[in-house]
């Protein structure tokens, strides 16, 4: 009886330690390489960069220190805020263009040009009553 209750003690101990693992795949594994991404980012913080703050201030980066960065967010307009308080680095609007101009190309290549959607447009014909929907509302005549 003693062998039984040893093998169903070693399974059970498996189970807590594939369990154990499992948490440690899907929970701490991705936090701790968004941490180590953001670190990195931080670390790369330069003059000129344009950065969102923690507060959702967006502005450019006049000045780095090793604990501080100076952020102008109007023109004759500055802040300090602490590193660890950018939240990002926003892209340039001519980098976003070109990122976005290369996945459309890619994604056509891969995939056939999809109808528009007429259904979303702001005017359709209900067709249980004939009226028109999408904002106004059809007035009536008066003729009597």
């Amino acid at each position: 009886m003693t062998v039984i209750g040893a093998s169903g003690g070693s399974g059970f101990f498996l189970i807590i330690i594939v369990g154990f693992l499992l948490i440690w795949l899907l929970f701490v594994r991705p936090q701790r390489r968004r941490q180590s991404e953001q670190r990195e980012m931080l670390n790369e913080l330069r003059v000129g960069d344009e950065v969102l703050t923690a507060g959702g201030i967006y502005g450019t980066i006049s000045d780095v220190e090793e604990d501080r960065v100076t952020v102008q967010i109007a023109p004759q307009l500055e802040v300090q805020v602490a590193r660890r308080a950018i939240a990002g680095v926003t892209r340039e609007p001519e980098e976003a263009e070109e990122s976005e101009d290369s996945e459309e190309s890619e994604g056509e290549a891969t995939t056939a040009e999809e109808p528009e959607d007429t259904a979303a447009s702001p005017e359709k014909e209900d067709d249980s009553t004939g009226a028109i929907s999408g904002g106004e509302t059809p007035v009536e005549e008066d003729r009597g």
